[in-house]
Parts: structure tokens; sequence; C-alpha cells
């Protein structure tokens, strides 16, 4: 288990639903992953990378609601600027299975 954090820093993490708008290959990274572009609704769109490649084919992707951090500083990765965090359990040392709801949301709606 992690350190014990106050409900306050829990409430700075900014986790929004957003559907999956395109999926394309990552070739200059290390490990296998796709660059994605989701729509969080009047939040606008993003860009993240994933290595999720292993589980999830592009097709697949496209149009699938899933779950991300929005509030994290943009990272650079290789030559692709990531502005989210998908999230997803690691199943084993190389499959993420993703988080998403159990029914249709709004893009955009923030976890509470």
């Amino acid at each position: 288990m992690k350190e014990i954090i106050s409900f306050e820093n829990f409430t700075k993490v900014d986790i929004r639903v957003g559907t999956i708008l395109s999926v394309n290959d990552f070739p200059k990274v290390r490990k296998p992953a796709y660059q994605i572009i989701i729509d969080f609704g009047e939040i606008g769109i993003k860009k993240t990378s994933a290595q999720i490649t292993t589980l999830y084919s592009k097709d697949e992707l496209v149009d699938k609601q899933v779950l991300a951090v929005i509030n994290f500083e943009p990272k650079q990765i290789a030559n692709f600027m990531s502005e989210c965090l998908i999230l997803g359990i690691h199943q084993n040392k190389n499959d993420v299975v993703l988080l998403k709801s159990s029914h249709k949301i709004k893009n955009g709606q923030q976890v509470s």
C-alpha cells in the first residue's frame, strides 16, 4: 500500500470520462504504445500515449470511453506531448486492463 494521503490531496486529482477519437501506432518509443486522442466534451480534446497494445487493437479502442487524469503537467514522450493519463490496472508485467464506466457517460464528467 502507498502512503496515506488526505482527502484534500485526493480532490486535487481530476479524473474525467472521455471517448477515444483516434489511435495511432507510436514507433518512436522503446516499449510498444499507441498515440491516442480523447474527447473530454466541454474540456476539449487531449492527447496521450499508452502502453496498452497487448490487450487492445487500435480498432477496438476507437469510440471506447475511458477514465483519465487530465490535470497532470504535459509530458514529452519521444516526439509527442502527452496531456493526460488513461487509467488502467496492470494485470501482469505487460498487460494493462483499462478502467471504464458500466454505463455510457457524458464526456467530461468528473469522477467523484
